[in-house]
């Protein structure tokens, strides 16, 4: 798969799509059930078994994850660390940065943050490694796009375009 050429949405943009985000994400967060339990990354005891997220990307979100459900099997994502979760809605600022983070709208999700961190690079992100592609081509498919893939760091991340 190719991916779209990416740029990077204004902070007005956002709005303009997915309203104005606020502290508990009211008016906009939904909560979706997860077709398959996920570890919480910082905490692998503790399991996730649903998600907040916009209303406008849940739909895509339960996609995504029933997709890789379907092409890997439970076993290969947790064999993988697919399923360990670093977070979704996050009211706050990008980091070093002025601008609302897409987490601020639940619009994002980073995944086994641990071992994709925010600055490392194809050279070590796991997420950069072959067996990880049809995970992110099935991201694309849905609309989101992969800031490893865009920007070669955060691999962890991925967002809704």
């Amino acid at each position: 798969m190719t991916y779209p050429i990416f740029k990077q949405p204004t902070t007005n943009r956002l709005k303009a799509i997915y309203g104005t985000p606020n502290e508990i994400g009211e008016g906009y967060l939904t909560v979706i059930d997860l077709p398959y339990p996920m570890r919480l990354s910082w905490d692998l005891d503790v399991k996730v078994t649903r998600m907040s997220c916009h209303k406008l990307v849940a739909q895509s979100f339960l996609d995504i994850f029933n997709e890789l459900l379907t092409y890997y099997g439970y076993a290969e994502i947790v064999r993988l660390g697919i399923d360990l979760f670093g977070g979704c809605f996050n009211y706050r600022k990008m980091r070093g940065g002025t601008a609302w983070s897409t987490h601020a709208w639940g619009i994002a999700i980073d995944l086994d943050p641990a071992r994709n961190k925010l600055r490392e690079t194809s050279a070590t992100a796991r997420f950069a490694r072959p067996e990880y592609k049809p995970m992110i081509d099935i991201f694309y498919k849905h609309g989101f796009i992969s800031l490893g893939v865009e920007k070669n760091y955060d691999w962890m991340h991925f967002q809704k375009r």
